[in-house]
C-alpha cells in the first residue's frame, strides 16, 4: 500500500504538469481562434491565410509540431524552453481546430439573423459577440467537447520533447519497477479527467436548453 501511494504521490506532478499544459493551451487558443475568425470573416485575403493555416496544422501531426518547435527554434537564433515549446505547439495546433468548429457553427445558422441585425444598426462586432458566436457555440458545444478530451490525452505527446509529464513520469517507474500499476494509475487520470470535461459541458448545455426554453 505504501509503495502505491507514493507512486501515486510521484505522479501527481506529472498530472499538473499535463494539467498545466491543457488549461493554458486553452486559455490562448480559444480567444485566438474567435479573434482569428473575426478577421476570417472580415477580409478575403486574410481568410485565404487563415485557410492554410488550418490546413496545414490539422493535416500535420502534432508531434512533428513538437519537433519542428523544439529543434526549429533554436536552429533561427530564438532560444526557448521545452514547456514554452509544448504550449507554443499546442496552442497553434488546437487554435486551429477550434477555428474550424466555429466556423461550421456560425455557417449553420440562418443567413437572416446577421443581416436583420446589421439592418437595425447593430456593427460587426456586436452582432458576433451578442448574436452569432453564442448559437455557434451552443450548436458546436459536443464537438468541442470531444476536442477538448482529446486536448488532456494529447498533452502525453510532451513526453517526446523530454517534458516531466504524466506519461514520462509512468515510463520512469515501470522502466525502474517493471510494474503496470503506473499504467492503471495514468489511465484512470485520464479518463477521471475526461469524465469531469464531460459532466461539465452537459451542465452547460442544460444551462443553455433551460435558457432557451424560458425565452
Amino acid at each position: 500500500m505504501s509503495y502505491l501511494l507514493d507512486t501515486t504521490r510521484y505522479l501527481a506532478s506529472g498530472a499538473m504538469v499535463s494539467v498545466s499544459i491543457f488549461f493554458i493551451t486553452l486559455m490562448i487558443s480559444l480567444p485566438l481562434s474567435i479573434i482569428l475568425f473575426i478577421l476570417y470573416r472580415k477580409r478575403k485575403w486574410i481568410k485565404k491565410v487563415i485557410d492554410v493555416y488550418t490546413w496545414f496544422f490539422r493535416g500535420t501531426p502534432l508531434m512533428l509540431q513538437l519537433f519542428f518547435f523544439m529543434y526549429g527554434l533554436p536552429s533561427v537564433g530564438i532560444p526557448v524552453d521545452r514547456m514554452t515549446v509544448a504550449l507554443i505547439a499546442f496552442s497553434i495546433n488546437y487554435t486551429a481546430y477550434f477555428i474550424e468548429i466555429i466556423r461550421a457553427g456560425v455557417e449553420s445558422l440562418p443567413k437572416d439573423q446577421e443581416e436583420s441585425a446589421s439592418v437595425m444598426g447593430a456593427t460587426m462586432m456586436q452582432i458576433n459577440v451578442y448574436i452569432i458566436f453564442p448559437q455557434a457555440l451552443r450548436r458546436q458545444l459536443p464537438v468541442f467537447t470531444n476536442e477538448t478530451i482529446t486536448l488532456i490525452k494529447d498533452t502525453a505527446l510532451v513526453t517526446v520533447i523530454a517534458i516531466s509529464d504524466l506519461l514520462r513520469q509512468v515510463k520512469e517507474v515501470v522502466s525502474r519497477d517493471f510494474t503496470l500499476s503506473p499504467f492503471m494509475l495514468a489511465a484512470l487520470f485520464y479518463l477521471g479527467f475526461s469524465f469531469i470535461i464531460v459532466k461539465l459541458m452537459k451542465h452547460l448545455e442544460n444551462k443553455w436548453n433551460f435558457l432557451d426554453n424560458a425565452s
